[in-house]
């Protein structure tokens, strides 16, 4: 009998790779009736993301169209003014958005740039949204600024496997990210962490990726799955496409091995056709990023995705995130 992983608090990987294994049928029944016992089934978060700084990028990670070391179409941008950030933030609200998070272009952020992000989560939290910031490796200290100023949420993805993690980034490693994540739960802020399919990895190290993510104490409160998306001058342009399913069943797998967390389709959405989002949708998704656009890259437009909720029986989820979690079981 195959062990299921949300039996134990943290599933070693032993029992994540039976998971993967498991016919389709059965692995999708074990990640629904897990949602349903977390979370409302036909409820979604929407998130909105604005790229505040844009290119520029000093690190080499193999994916990103913003690196300063690639040739891609970006164009640098400097840091957003906090009157334009505002704007962007009510006008995703007006859109049904409960969470906006802001991404900068950096390695980390320099102390006279994180004082301007600080101002802007405060003016983004007084409308009433949750706030979230991915803004790089952080030093000691500056998880605790944005704490101060209100932020919710820090965005700190994993990528792969520390197995992998070479293949793709070689200007910071994945220790470090880990350090990032560790300073960002002392401050006391919520972590949303999690990676991307499709960059050359193998089933193993989806594997050793979601047990790396499922072992942090506690688990990411967010966990974006990203489906690469093939930006021409990245290194990873030409990477062959992921098996649908294969990504289907790591959304599946990660609601079963963290079933208190939000599992968020974000990058590469755009690539999916309806019935690969409803797939994942039924595989355990309940958050997704809401907008015309990523931080770079293109996103469904907001009026597909509300036609697709309609198709689905779907309902935006209100800013109390947690319905079902005082009653779930352990």
């Amino acid at each position: 009998m195959h062990p299921d992983a949300a039996d134990i608090a943290a599933p070693v990987p032993s029992q994540i790779a039976a998971l993967f294994e498991l016919p389709f049928s059965d692995l999708i029944y074990r990640a629904q009736t897990m949602h349903r016992q977390h979370f409302d089934p036909n409820t979604v978060q929407l998130s909105t993301l604005l790229s505040i700084k844009t290119g520029g990028c000093s690190e080499d990670c193999g994916y990103c169209s913003q690196s300063a070391r690639f040739h891609t179409e970006i164009e640098n941008q400097p840091l957003l003014s906090k009157e334009t950030v505002i704007a962007a933030a009510r006008a995703a609200k007006a859109r049904g958005a409960t969470r906006f998070c802001m991404g900068a272009a950096w390695r980390g952020p320099k102390e006279k740039d994180l004082i301007q992000v600080a101002e802007m989560v405060r003016a983004v939290k007084a409308l009433g949204m949750e706030t979230c910031a991915t803004l790089g490796l952080l030093r000691d200290g500056q998880a605790e600024q944005l704490a101060q100023a209100g932020l919710d949420y820090y965005n700190h993805n994993l990528d792969t496997s520390r197995a992998h993690y070479d293949n793709i980034v070689h200007t910071h490693s994945y220790d470090n990210r880990l350090d990032t994540l560790t300073k960002v739960r002392a401050a006391g802020l919520k972590v949303c962490c999690g990676g991307i399919m499709g960059m050359g990895e193998s089933r193993a190290d989806r594997v050793q990726f979601l047990a790396e993510l499922a072992a942090l104490d506690p688990p990411p409160e967010s966990v974006p799955i990203n489906l690469l998306v093939h930006i021409p001058g990245t290194p990873l342009s030409n990477n062959a496409a992921l098996d649908p399913i294969e990504f289907v069943r790591t959304v599946a797998v990660a609601r079963i091995a963290m079933p208190a967390s939000f599992v968020r389709l974000s990058a590469g959405r755009s690539q999916m056709p309806d019935h690969l989002q409803a797939l994942c949708f039924l595989a355990g998704a309940n958050s997704i990023f809401y907008g015309d656009r990523l931080l770079t890259t293109p996103n469904p437009e907001s009026d597909a995705d509300l036609k697709l909720f309609e198709k689905l029986g779907i309902q935006p989820l209100s800013l109390d995130p947690m319905p079902r979690r005082q009653t779930a079981k352990a």
